[in-house]
């Protein structure tokens, strides 16, 4: 895939997940898409296959009142494509041990994707 489109699918799924448009995020996927969210090197979250990543999404979809990820940076390499990542977001639950609803988190993260035949098959989020 050329860099353009590679990147312009990335911007895509960017805008769905800002927008809380899971169905937007699917369209732009495997049907075997692998997620993954790592946490200080241990992995927290995985799925794999649409159906699984929809009830994951929905889930984390209910603890936020606005979310934004803004991409700083882009490396494609080949079939992936690495983005630095500034992430905002208002808490609409209360997380255990943690930040109360109404609370704002900000963090800077990175996410790698896999792309395979023009649809995303992997993602990974690294914070």
């Amino acid at each position: 895939m050329e860099n353009r489109a590679a990147i312009s699918l990335v911007e895509k799924y960017v805008e769905a997940y800002n927008a809380f448009d899971i169905e937007g995020m699917l369209l732009l996927m495997q049907e075997k898409i692998v997620f993954r969210n790592i946490s200080n090197g241990v992995v927290n979250a995985e799925t794999e296959g649409k159906d699984a990543f929809r009830e994951l999404a929905g889930q984390s979809q209910k603890l936020f009142s606005l979310r934004c990820q803004t991409i700083t940076d882009y490396t494609v390499k080949g079939d992936r494509v690495e983005v630095e990542i500034d992430y905002e977001g208002t808490l609409a639950a209360d997380l255990p041990h943690g930040p109360k609803a109404g609370e704002k988190i900000a963090l800077k993260g990175k996410s790698v994707f896999t792309i395979e035949d023009g649809k995303l098959l992997v993602i990974e989020d690294y914070s």
